[in-house]
């Protein structure tokens, strides 16, 4: 929440450039995401006494994360065999960056860590009109604070 005399800053979901880079690869802006939060174990003691549970925290987590984009033949299939080459051992950096309402950055971008787990082709169906996208989908060892 904004102090007294300042302006929230809004944000929507369209206001994030999401870049992929694979084992030193640029493979350019992505559309969507899913996934990716910080969860952390949970550790309970039950204490002597009838005292009841006590929280002894826990390891800290991230959830594998989903990035796709629309499929584009010129731009994706010169990358699929490299993509493909990598699945179960490329590394990955994938990053977040705010813009604001005309599309300029806000403040430095976050990134995550990790290894490509899964790389999904774009789905065929003869009877739909809906955009075919290309996914690819991460295990993630660290989210990076903005520096």
């Amino acid at each position: 929440m904004a102090a007294v005399g300042q302006t929230a800053t809004p944000a929507r979901q369209d206001t994030w450039m999401i870049t992929v880079i694979l084992d030193g690869k640029d493979l350019g802006i992505w559309d969507t995401s899913d996934g990716g939060e910080k969860d952390s174990d949970e550790n309970k003691y039950n204490p002597g006494g009838m005292v009841g549970e006590i929280s002894l925290g826990g390891r800290p987590t991230i959830g594998e994360l989903t990035v796709s984009r629309y499929y584009d033949w010129q731009r994706d299939l010169a990358i699929f065999a490299y993509i493909n080459s990598r699945v179960g051992s490329g590394r990955g950096t994938i990053g977040f960056q705010a813009m604001d309402f005309n599309g300029n950055p806000q403040g430095p971008p976050f990134k995550y860590t990790g290894t490509l787990k899964t790389f999904t082709p774009p789905v065929s169906d003869s009877s739909s009109q809906d955009a075919a996208m290309v996914e690819l989908h991460f295990t993630c060892d660290a989210l990076l604070d903005p520096a």
